[in-house]
């Protein structure tokens, strides 16, 4: 065994993560310079997400639409999770839920919707009330009573922050591709999934029935703002990748809540009532269902 290299492998371990992962870090000549790109890598630059392959309606043998949810409580779905502290992390490092809120801000990300239906848009401005609570304290209501202006220390304003998303809810659709000749998933939607802003501090309530979905973005034309933010990579953090990668190579682990189905796509919590257990059973029936149709597909 070589114990110079382990030395030096090691050494190369304790450098801080947020430095390595920053780009230009080795030519910069200022901390100003780190994460600025040249003008020669700006014109070399042609990274873009890689579109998706037309598939005719002719070549789709078989499909089911499905929904799951992300527990961000398990350690597998934790890029998606943290950074929920920016204060002292670089801008590059994002978590899903700000990317999503500062484009939605911004502009560039205008397909938001109600459900997952994607039927109802929604803007920034119509989803304050999701977002924010404003509450107005007793002595605030005194002033205002007194007709005096209300002061601002008498107003508590609580947003929902990447810290408090719990979860979030995908949907996609399965299908088999006659032409590919194999099963295939395409993501159509996401949404994050957090406390009520009303009861987000109430600790009464109960925290299965307290989560709502803030919003539902549709997900292939988010692909390349998504493309764009940048994941930590625990393996190697010279090389982060991108959420559109994350989320289109299905590097988290999802359960699945619903399938269309005759009865208005209900939700297995809908059949299934008060039995965990149960539910996760009849979720990986679902999903082995899924996998048995490839299998079947070639059988004769």
């Amino acid at each position: 065994m070589n114990w110079k290299n382990v030395i030096l492998v090691g050494a190369v371990s304790l450098l801080p993560i947020s430095i390595m992962a920053q780009a230009n870090i080795l030519n910069a000549k200022k901390p100003q310079d780190i994460g600025k790109k040249t003008a020669n890598q700006l014109a070399m630059d042609d990274d873009v997400p890689l579109d998706y392959g037309y598939v005719d309606d002719r070549d789709i043998l078989w499909s089911k639409t499905i929904w799951e949810v992300i527990d961000l409580d398990e350690r597998v779905n934790f890029p998606l999770y943290y950074p929920t502290d920016t204060i002292d992390i670089g801008a590059d490092r994002r978590s899903l839920y700000d990317v999503f809120l500062k484009n939605i801000k911004n502009g560039k990300l205008t397909d938001v919707y109600v459900d997952s239906y994607f039927t109802e848009k929604r803007k920034f401005e119509d989803l304050k009330a999701t977002l924010t609570r404003i509450d107005t304290t007793d002595l605030g209501y005194e002033q205002i009573n007194a007709g005096e202006q209300l002061s601002p220390e008498y107003v508590n304003r609580r947003d929902i922050t990447a810290a408090d998303i719990e979860e979030y809810r995908i949907k996609g659709i399965w299908y088999f591709d006659k032409r590919q000749g194999e099963l295939k998933y395409r993501l159509l939607g996401i949404a994050p999934v957090a406390p009520d802003v009303n009861f987000v501090d109430d600790e009464s309530m109960n925290a299965a029935d307290n989560k709502v979905e803030l919003f539902w973005v549709w997900f292939p034309s988010a692909r390349k703002i998504l493309h764009e933010s940048k994941v930590f990579n625990q393996r190697n953090s010279a090389q982060p990748i991108s959420y559109d990668m994350l989320l289109n190579a299905r590097r988290f682990n999802a359960t699945i809540y619903r399938e269309d189905n005759v009865h208005g796509d209900r939700e297995i919590n809908d059949y299934i009532a008060d039995n965990a257990l149960f539910q996760l059973l009849e979720s990986n029936r679902i999903k082995e269902a899924i996998r048995d149709r490839e299998q079947d597909m070639w059988a004769y």
